[in-house]
């Protein structure tokens, strides 16, 4: 029976987001330009990484994989957000609404250990700068890149597979503008207790050791720089992280409004709103914070520009 039930939903329709009609062209521009300066700052930076031989460090190695995940993040959302604006019907399929939150937690996943492998990173460059070249090595490099991916594969198939293999046998209308976990298993014909607790379990370890590696990480910096007698120096060495510092204020304090909340403060009209900043407007943010709070980028940028002018005269 419970098979049977399972079967009967092919496709999920989408509410989508909250507007008052005459606001619908604006909103569409407003997220479609969005989605451009993502996919633009965030591929610049990528190839600025890669042809800018002074970018060639543990920390831009980090960020380039920082920017790759924000481009995938954001393309698995925005697109079909963006289709949806002039459809009165937002359908999508059960299998691409699976493919969509499997790879939606596989990226958030991957960027919250991203900046806490950054973090790790910018801890050994300013408490041990003499070691810096010996300890960032390139397998450890590797492996804080490759550690983040793994942990996002095994969140993502944790919530996937426990929730799509649940019988949906109901209403099909998912409150929200993309397949996020919380509304969908609103639609569940059983008792989801137990896959919302596996939710707040999974999303909250995720948050919370990722989240301590950064704050420990970050009170071991600020005692270092504490200790530096030049005002001059303690201002250069909290640059060197005040951008990640930013990027990662931003990206946790959204996901913990979310996701890890009790059930008696849960809303799924003000989740929706929160959800178009952390899916549209954090990874757009990301690349601007990096480049226009960053030295060393913005000298890559100069470099790169004159380079362009000069091959062209």
């Amino acid at each position: 029976m419970a098979h049977e039930n399972y079967t009967r939903v092919t496709e999920f329709v989408f509410t989508g987001l909250n507007y008052k009609p005459q606001f619908q062209v604006f909103l569409f521009l407003l997220f479609l330009s969005f989605y451009i300066i993502n996919l633009t700052g965030n591929s610049g930076m990528i190839i600025l990484i890669r042809i800018d031989s002074r970018l060639h460090t543990p920390m831009y190695f980090f960020l380039s994989h920082l920017s790759f995940v924000d481009m995938c993040f954001s393309s698995v959302v925005s697109p079909k957000m963006l289709s949806d604006f002039f459809v009165r019907r937002k359908a999508i399929s059960f299998l691409g609404c699976a493919l969509q939150q499997w790879f939606f937690g596989f990226f958030v996943a991957a960027e919250c250990f991203l900046l806490a492998s950054m973090a790790y990173d910018r801890y050994v460059a300013i408490c041990n700068p003499l070691l810096y070249s010996v300890a960032m090595s390139q397998r450890l490099c590797i492996q804080l890149v490759v550690g983040p991916y793994v942990i996002g594969f095994m969140n993502t198939m944790t919530h996937t597979t426990n929730a799509f293999r649940l019988p949906f046998c109901g209403p099909n209308v998912i409150n929200h503008f993309f397949c996020d976990m919380s509304p969908l298993l609103f639609l569940v014909c059983a008792d989801t207790r137990l896959n919302m607790l596996v939710v707040f379990v999974v999303a909250g370890a995720v948050g919370v050791f990722s989240g301590l590696t950064i704050l420990v990480s970050y009170i071991y910096i600020l005692t270092t720089i504490l200790r530096i007698c030049s005002a001059d120096g303690r201002r250069k060495a909290f640059s060197t992280c005040s951008s990640h510092l930013t990027a990662v204020s931003i990206l946790y304090g959204t996901l913990f409004f979310i996701y890890v909340r009790p059930s008696a403060s849960f809303s799924l009209d003000l989740n929706k709103v929160v959800s178009v900043f952390y899916t549209a407007v954090i990874p757009m943010l990301n690349p601007l914070i990096y480049s226009l709070r960053n030295k060393e980028v913005k000298d890559a940028i100069h470099r790169a520009v004159a380079k362009r002018k000069f091959c062209r005269v």
